[in-house]
């Protein structure tokens, strides 16, 4: 009887990976005099730049069971988009470090380079440089940086005053019902929670949205923004600097509050059925949210009809208060968690 060998995928090689990386990502690119290869990447920047960094980790922010290669390059990339967003930048270029275990292979790497350049494509991002090495887990880890927008401005959390509107573009606790789906049922999930699973395998950044209210900020008092990763009900209170982390309010002296608005209609269809199914509130479900990436923010009345006109997708969820207390629908929100990675469940986190 003749037994055959074995089969192993081929061990990777450092230029092997380099070589796959060049296929998915040019390397000379505009915003860069001298791209990926030397010591150094050298920028074309004759603006200040916004920087942002994020890791992305097997286990911790995504899993491999319901992950396909292409959705974690994606994403990994996307987080880093939306920060860029966040501050209404045009992303640029970004670095990549990447630890790979032993189970990676190239037919692997393909699909995930390809994930990532596809939406580094859409956004014409050149991939600067970066490092790699052998490591036990999956590791991703990205540095991104972009200009301002012609004739506009960086947007910072900070500047909500008293009587503001506070807004949202894109949708609030969609990702949330995605994650709990994939993690009960896996991939199959998608053909009963299709927009949820979306949400969260594949953000969609708000970069045109942060462009716009970047511009809109020339000839008025500019919005305050930040994109939303740990649940509205998390993030809120630092677009107010309620945790302390504002280094200049606008409203400096005030404890910014906030009451907010928020009735079903303007939650998306699969929020309301998967609460529903669970006996939960969709309201409450949406506040938690986590991992949305929609852009939340707030501006002077009068500058909400302008808005909206340039961006239809925005729209009103509340007003600033100046009594520093948060309420949704006329109740306290109080006991409501969103994310936090260092907190537990026993102090109160909601880390599902």
């Amino acid at each position: 009887m003749n037994i055959s060998p074995q089969l192993h995928p081929p061990t990777l090689s450092e230029d092997g990976i380099l070589a796959c990386i060049g296929r998915h990502f040019p390397l000379a690119h505009p915003s860069l005099l001298l791209g990926r290869g030397d010591d150094c990447t050298i920028l074309k920047a004759g603006q200040p730049l916004c920087m942002s960094s994020d890791l992305f980790l097997e286990d911790i922010h995504f899993r491999r069971a319901y992950f396909s290669p292409a959705d974690t390059g994606y994403k990994a990339l996307a987080v880093n988009v939306s920060d860029i967003a966040a501050c209404g930048g045009r992303p640029l270029a970004f670095c990549l470090g990447l630890g790979l275990p032993d189970w990676a292979d190239m037919p692997w790497l393909e699909d995930f380079f390809g994930g990532m350049a596809s939406l580094a494509r859409r956004y014409r991002l050149a991939l600067a440089g970066g490092d790699l090495a052998r490591s036990p887990h999956l590791h991703i880890s990205i540095t991104i940086w972009g200009e301002c927008p012609d004739t506009g401005t960086f947007l910072v959390r900070g500047g909500s005053m008293p009587g503001d509107t506070i807004f949202v573009v894109g949708t609030l606790g969609l990702a949330r019902v995605g994650l709990h789906e994939l993690e009960a049922h896996g991939p199959d999930a998608a053909t009963l929670w299709p927009f949820a699973c979306a949400a969260h395998l594949r953000p969609e950044p708000q970069v045109e949205a942060g462009m716009l209210l970047g511009r809109a900020a020339r000839n008025a008092r500019p919005p305050a923004l930040m994109d939303i990763s740990d649940g509205l009900i998390r993030d809120l209170p630092r677009l107010l600097g309620q945790n302390g982390e504002l280094a200049a309010p606008a409203a400096i002296g005030q404890r910014l509050g906030a009451s907010l608005v928020l009735p079903h209609h303007l939650l998306h269809p699969e929020v309301i059925r998967h609460a529903l199914t669970q006996d939960l509130d969709p309201v409450q479900e949406a506040l938690r949210g986590g991992e949305d990436y929609a852009l939340l923010g707030s501006c002077a009345p009068d500058m909400l009809p302008v808005l909206h006109a340039a961006i239809p997708a925005l729209y009103s969820i509340g007003t600033v208060t100046d009594d520093g207390v948060l309420s949704c629908n006329n109740a306290p929100l109080t006991g409501l968690c969103g994310f936090d990675h260092f907190a537990t469940e026993e102090n109160g986190a909601d880390n599902s």
